[in-house]
C-alpha cells in the first residue's frame, strides 16, 4: 500500500526497531521458555494432529464437539397435555400420515360439508360451484406452498402461521398475524358450535326448540342457536379447562367419525344412482314447500285448499298452478345435473323456485303460506365467503412440527396431499350432489320440505343417522379443538410481550393451563355465538383466515426476493410469483366476499401493527418523495443500531481493504471480483486503501487513489463505497479503518484482505502490518477472510465447475457453512459443488461423528457430500524438525544481524536456493518433498554466528507437525478442488517478531500446494441457524 519513497521510511524504521530488538533478545528469549512450558502443560490434553489450532479451541469448540451437540434437539413449545396425568414415557415421533396428513384432513373437513355444501351448489349451480370450490382450494394451496418453503426454512416451533410470520416478517406483522388467528380460531369455535346445535335442533331434536316453532320463525330459530350454543360452550369450555386428556383422546373420535361420514356419503351417491323413493317434494307450480305430508300433497287437499283460500278466496299463484310431486334424489343416472348447471342466486325474500321468471320467484302478495323463501341475499362472493372456512385447517401440520420424525419431510408432503385430498372430495362432491339431487332440495338450506331433514344424510348410506351422528360429533371436537388452541395461542404471543397489554394473559395456573387466555376466549367466543347464524359467522372468520394465509404468502414472496442469507428452504417448488397470485387471491377474495368484513380485519391488523411498531419516532416531512426516503433510511438506520442483528438476518457487510503498488493502483483486482461474488449483487460493499504519508501534502494523491478505486469497482461490478485514508503507519491507517468505518447499523463485519505473498522479502513491516490487522478484526468481533492464490480466482463472468472443499476443524459460528452458500449463489460458482471435510480426534466415534454432520446440514438447509477424516496420531518426521529449524535459524539470524528489508530479501533468495519450495511474489510453491535434499544452513553461511541447537523448540515442532500432517491430507483429498476453504489459525497472543514469524510461516506449509485458498475465522458470533 506504498510508494517507493514510503519503502525507504518503512526500511528505516525497520532498521531502528531490529537494532533496539536485537539489545533484549536474550531476556525475552529466557522469559518466553517459561511461558511456553506453563502453556505446554496447560494444553497437553490437545489432539497433536490440531496442535495449530489449540489456542482456537480454548475458546472455539472442535467439530466433533460442536455438532454432537446440536445434531440432536427438541424444538417444540409444550404443547395441550393433562396436568393430571403421569408423565408418558418418550413416545417415538410420528410420520407424515400420522402426524401431518391426518390431522390436517380432520381440521379441514368441516361443518360447512354436511350443512351448507348442496346449498352451495344449489344456489350457485354446478359451474359456479365448482368455481367457488376451486378458488378457496387454490387459495389454500398456494398458502400451503409458501408455508412449506418458510416450515421447512430450519426448525419451526409449534404455534404456526403466528411463529412463522413473526420470525420471518418480524414482531410487528407476527404479533397483528397472531393476534387475527386467534380471533378467527375463537370465532372458528363460535361457529362450530352453532353448527352443532343446528344440527340437534333442526334435523335430530326439533322438539328441543324453546322458543315455539322455528321454521316458521327465522329470528325463533337463531334464538334458539343462541340460548344452546351459551349452554354447550360453557359446558365445552368446563371440558376444556378440566380436562385437556379427554379433548385429545376425542380428537380420534371426531376424525374417525369424518372419515366414515364421507365414505358413506360417497357409497350414498353410487347405491342411489338411479334415485330412491324416499323423498319426495311437494311443488306449487315452480315453488317449492315446507310442512306438507307428501300423501296430502294435491291440490284439492284441505289442508292446501285451508291454507290458500281463507274465507274462500284464493290466491292467484295458486289458482293458475298445479301441485306435483317430484322425487328429491333423482340419482345420477337421471341426467339431473344439466337442471342444476346454472346459477340461482336469489334476494331476501324470494320464493325458491325453478328458473328465474319473476312470476315464480317474486312474492306479489302480502302473505308467503308455506313456500320456502331465501332467508339471504346470494351472490358468487357471498357464497365463497361461506364455503372458505370449510379449506381452513392447513396449519394442523406445522402445529405439530416439534412431534414429527422429519418435519421438514413431513410438512410439505402431508399439508399438501391432505389439500389435494379434501379438495378432490370438495370439487367431486359439487357434481355428484349436482347430478343426484333435485335443484330445489339442493337450495332448501334447512330441508323444510322434507320434514326437516338433513339433505345429506339421506343421501348416505346405510340411512341418514350415520351422518347427522358423525356430523355432530366432528362438529365438537373441532369446536374442542379450537377451545384448546386459541388459548395457548393467545398465551403464546403474550408471553412474547410485543402486545405490552396482553401481558396478564402470560399467566398460567398452577396446573399450567391458560386460564386467563380460556376466559377471554370464552367472552370472544360467545360475541360469535350471539350472532347465531353460521352464515354470518362464516364470512367474518373467512377475513381472519384470509389475512393470516395473504401474511404467509407475503413472508415467503419477501423472503424469496430479498435472498437472506438464512433463506434456505428444503422444499424448493415454490416461487415468489406463486406466493404474489396466492396474496392477491386472498385480498380479492376478502374484498369480493364483504368489504366490510374485510375493512373490520384489515383495521384491526393496522391497529395492532402500529402499537407493536410505536417507539414515539419523530415524524418529518420534507419535500416529497425525497423527503420520505430520507425519514425512511434516518428511521432504519436508527432502528439497525438498537442492537446486533439475529443470526437469521446476519449477512456479510464487507469491508475490503486494498493494496496499492507504487502507480497508485490495487495490486489485485480480482479481490473485487471476489467481493462481487461473495455479496452475489445484495447488500453494500466498502472498499478502502491506505497510503503512507502526510495527507496535507499527499492529498491530490489520495483523490487520484480513490477514483482509480471507484473505476476498478465499476468494472467488476461491485456494489457499495470507496475510500482512501492518508495515514503516518500503514497498520494504523489500517486499524483506524476497521474501528471507525461504516455508520450505524450499516458497519461491516467482515473484513477481506489479500494475503502477502512477499512477506519474507518484505521484511518484518510486511507481515507484521498483517498480523496486527488479523488482531483488530478479531478485537472489533468482525469475521476475517484472507483469499491466498487470488490472481487464480475465477472472473465474475465466467462459471466454473468441480468442488468447493471447505475443511472444517473448529466451530467459528458458521461462517465456513455460509461463505460457500453465498458463494453459489453467484453464477460464477453455481454449478460446483461442496464438499465438507472435518478431522476426527483420536477419541471421537467417526461414524457417529459423520452421521451427525449430516444431521446439521440437513437442518441447515446446505446439500454437501460430507467426510471424516481419521488422522491417526503418528511420530513427528524427521523432516518437520528439519523445517522447523530451517525456521528457527532464519530467525536467529535476523535477531543477530537485524536486517533490514533489502538484507532480508538477500538471505531470503539464498534459502531459497536450498529449500525450492519458498513461493516468489503472487507464486506459490507446489513440491514440499524437495526441502529434504537442502544442504545444512550451516555451510551455507559460514561467516555467520548463529545460536543453532540440535533439536528444535518443541512448541514450534507441534505446530509445524500440525501443519504438514494438515497439509498433506487435504493435497490428498482437495488437490482438484476450485477452492478450498479452511480455519485461519489464531495470531499469536505474544507480540513477538519470532512467533508471528513462525506463524507466518505455518501458514505457508498449511497451504503449500493449493492453488486457491479461502482462509476465514469467525467474529465470535453465530451467523448461521438451523432454526427459522
Amino acid at each position: 500500500m506504498q510508494c517507493n519513497s514510503e519503502k525507504e521510511d518503512a526500511d528505516e524504521m525497520n532498521s531502528t526497531l531490529s537494532d533496539q530488538n536485537g539489545t533484549r533478545l536474550d531476556r525475552k528469549h529466557s522469559d518466553s521458555r517459561d511461558v511456553r512450558n506453563v502453556e505446554e502443560n496447560q494444553k497437553s490434553s490437545i489432539d497433536p494432529n490440531l496442535y495449530l489450532y489449540d489456542d482456537d479451541l480454548e475458546t472455539r469448540p472442535h467439530i466433533s464437539t460442536f455438532i454432537s451437540s446440536i445434531a440432536n434437539y427438541e424444538n417444540t413449545i409444550p404443547a395441550a397435555t393433562d396436568p393430571d396425568a403421569k408423565p408418558p414415557p418418550p413416545s417415538a415421533r410420528m410420520g407424515t400420515l400420522i402426524g401431518v396428513f391426518l390431522p390436517c384432513i380432520q381440521n379441514i373437513f368441516g361443518v360447512i360439508l354436511f350443512i351448507r355444501l348442496t346449498w352451495v351448489v344449489g344456489t350457485a349451480g354446478a359451474v359456479c360451484g365448482f368455481l367457488i370450490v376451486l378458488t378457496c382450494c387454490c387459495v389454500t394451496m398456494l398458502t400451503a406452498i409458501s408455508m412449506s418453503a418458510i416450515a421447512t426454512n430450519g426448525v419451526v416451533p409449534a404455534g404456526g402461521s403466528y411463529f412463522m410470520i413473526s420470525r420471518s416478517l418480524g414482531p410487528e406483522f407476527g404479533g397483528a398475524v397472531g393476534m387475527l388467528f386467534y380471533t378467527g380460531t375463537t370465532l372458528a369455535a363460535a361457529m362450530y358450535i352453532v353448527g352443532a346445535v343446528e344440527i340437534v335442533l333442526t334435523y335430530m331434536a326439533p322438539w328441543a326448540s324453546i322458543f315455539g316453532d322455528f321454521t316458521k320463525d327465522a329470528e325463533a330459530m337463531y334464538n334458539n342457536f343462541r340460548v344452546y350454543g351459551s349452554l354447550l360452550l360453557c359446558f365445552m369450555g368446563l371440558i376444556v379447562f378440566l380436562g385437556v386428556k379427554f379433548v385429545n383422546k376425542f380428537a380420534t373420535v371426531a376424525l374417525a367419525c369424518v372419515i366414515f361420514s364421507i365414505i358413506a356419503v360417497y357409497i350414498g351417491i353410487f347405491d342411489n344412482i338411479h334415485g330412491n323413493e324416499k323423498l319426495y317434494l311437494c311443488v306449487l307450480g315452480k315453488r317449492l314447500l315446507k310442512d306438507i305430508p307428501i300423501e296430502n300433497c294435491t291440490k284439492e287437499d284441505p289442508i292446501l285448499v285451508d291454507m290458500y283460500c281463507p274465507d274462500r278466496k284464493c290466491d292467484d299463484y295458486y289458482l293458475n298452478n298445479n301441485v306435483t310431486k317430484v322425487k328429491g334424489i333423482k340419482g345420477l343416472a337421471s341426467g339431473v345435473f344439466y337442471d342444476n348447471i346454472m346459477p340461482s342466486f336469489l334476494e331476501k325474500g324470494q320464493f325458491i323456485s325453478y328458473g328465474r321468471n319473476s312470476v315464480d320467484i317474486e312474492n306479489i302478495g302480502s302473505q308467503s303460506y308455506n313456500q320456502i323463501m331465501a332467508d339471504i341475499t346470494t351472490s358468487f362472493t357471498l357464497l365463497i365467503g361461506i364455503f372458505f372456512p370449510s379449506v381452513t385447517g392447513i396449519m394442523a401440520g406445522s402445529n405439530r412440527s416439534g412431534d414429527l420424525a422429519d418435519a421438514q419431510k413431513s410438512i410439505p408432503i402431508g399439508t399438501i396431499c391432505a389439500i389435494l385430498t379434501t379438495s378432490t372430495v370438495y370439487l367431486t362432491s359439487v357434481l355428484f350432489f349436482a347430478g343426484t339431487v333435485d335443484n330445489l332440495l339442493l337450495r332448501d338450506k334447512y330441508g323444510q320440505s322434507i320434514g326437516g331433514k338433513l339433505v345429506v344424510a339421506n343421501i348416505a348410506w346405510p340411512n341418514q343417522w350415520v351422518i347427522l351422528i358423525g356430523s355432530f360429533l366432528s362438529t365438537l371436537g373441532a369446536g374442542l379443538q379450537s377451545l384448546t388452541g386459541a388459548p395457548r395461542l393467545l398465551q403464546a404471543i403474550a408471553k412474547d410481550e410485543i402486545i405490552p397489554f396482553l401481558a396478564p394473559f402470560a399467566k398460567s395456573s398452577n396446573r399450567g393451563e391458560p386460564v386467563r387466555a380460556l376466559l377471554l376466549t370464552i367472552v370472544i367466543c360467545q360475541c360469535g355465538i350471539l350472532l347465531g347464524n353460521v352464515d354470518l359467522l362464516a364470512p367474518l372468520l373467512s377475513m381472519f383466515f384470509l389475512m393470516c394465509y395473504g401474511f404467509v404468502n407475503l413472508a415467503c414472496a419477501v423472503q424469496t426476493l430479498l435472498r437472506t442469507p438464512n433463506w434456505r428452504p428444503r422444499f424448493k417448488f415454490y416461487h415468489w410469483s406463486l406466493s404474489l397470485i396466492g396474496l392477491t387471491l386472498c385480498i380479492s377474495v376478502m374484498i369480493m366476499t364483504s368489504w366490510y368484513f374485510a375493512l373490520i380485519a384489515m383495521g384491526m391488523a393496522i391497529v395492532i401493527y402500529k402499537y407493536i411498531e410505536y417507539r414515539g419516532a419523530e415524524k418529518e416531512w420534507g419535500d416529497g418523495i425525497r423527503g420520505m426516503a430520507l425519514t425512511a433510511a434516518r428511521y432504519s438506520l436508527q432502528r439497525l443500531e438498537e442492537g446486533p442483528p439475529h443470526t437469521k438476518n446476519w449477512r456479510p457487510q464487507i469491508l475490503v481493504l486494498s493494496k496499492l503498488n507504487e502507480n497508485l493502483l490495487p495490486k489485485y483486482r480480482k479481490i473485487f471480483s471476489f467481493a462481487t461474488q461473495l455479496k452475489a449483487g445484495k447488500g453494500l460493499t466498502i472498499c478502502v486503501s491506505v497510503i503512507k504519508g502526510d495527507h496535507t501534502k499527499i492529498a491530490n494523491k489520495a483523490v487520484d487513489a480513490k477514483t482509480t478505486l471507484r473505476k476498478y469497482m465499476t468494472d467488476e461490478k461491485v456494489k457499495g463505497f470507496c475510500d482512501v485514508l492518508v495515514a503516518q503507519e500503514i497498520g494504523e491507517g489500517l486499524s483506524s479503518v476497521i474501528q471507525t468505518i461504516g455508520l450505524g447499523g450499516m458497519k461491516p463485519n467482515t473484513v477481506i484482505i489479500g494475503w502477502p505473498y512477499s512477506w519474507r522479502q518484505e521484511g518484518r513491516y510486511s507481515w507484521k502490518t498483517f498480523i496486527q490487522t488479523v488482531r483488530t478484526v478479531a478485537a472489533c468481533h468482525m469475521a476475517l477472510i484472507v483469499p491466498k492464490g487470488i490472481n487464480f480466482y475465477p472472473e465474475s463472468n465466467h462459471k466454473i465447475g468441480g468442488n468447493i472443499d471447505i475443511w472444517w476443524i473448529v466451530h467459528d459460528g458458521g461462517l465456513l457453512m455460509l461463505l460457500p452458500f453465498l458463494l453459489k449463489q453467484h453464477r460464477t460458482w453455481r454449478n460446483c459443488k461442496l464438499r465438507i471435510f472435518t478431522v476426527a480426534q483420536i477419541e471421537d466415534n467417526s461414524i457417529q461423528m459423520k452421521k451427525d454432520l449430516k444431521t446439521f446440514l440437513y437442518h441447515l438447509r446446505i446439500e454437501a457430500d460430507v467426510e471424516v477424516v481419521e488422522m491417526n496420531n503418528s511420530d513427528i518426521s524427521a523432516y518437520t524438525y528439519e523445517r522447523t529449524l530451517m525456521m528457527e535459524q532464519r530467525n536467529q539470524m535476523l535477531r543477530a544481524l537485524g536486517l533490514n528489508k533489502k538484507e532480508n530479501s538477500k538471505v531470503d533468495t539464498q534459502n531459497e536456493e536450498k529449500r525450492n519450495s519458498i513461493q516468489s511474489d503472487g507464486a506459490e510453491s507446489t513440491e514440499a518433498s524437495d526441502l529434504r535434499t537442502n544442504k545444512d544452513e550451516s555451510t551455507e553461511k559460514p561467516d555467520v554466528n548463529i545460536k543453532s541447537s540440535a533439536k528444535p523448540d518443541e512448541f514450534n515442532v507441534r505446530r509445524m507437525h500440525t501443519a504438514i500432517k494438515l497439509n498433506e491430507v487435504i493435497i490428498e483429498k482437495s488437490q482438484d478442488a476450485q477452492l478450498v476453504i479452511m480455519n485461519l489459525p489464531g495470531p499469536p497472543r505474544e507480540v513477538r517478531a519470532e512467533r508471528e514469524s513462525n506463524y507466518m510461516e505455518f501458514l505457508e506449509v498449511l497451504t503449500e500446494g493449493l492453488e486457491k485458498v479461502l482462509m476465514v475465522r469467525g467474529g465470535g458470533r453465530e451467523v448461521i441457524t438451523i432454526y427459522s
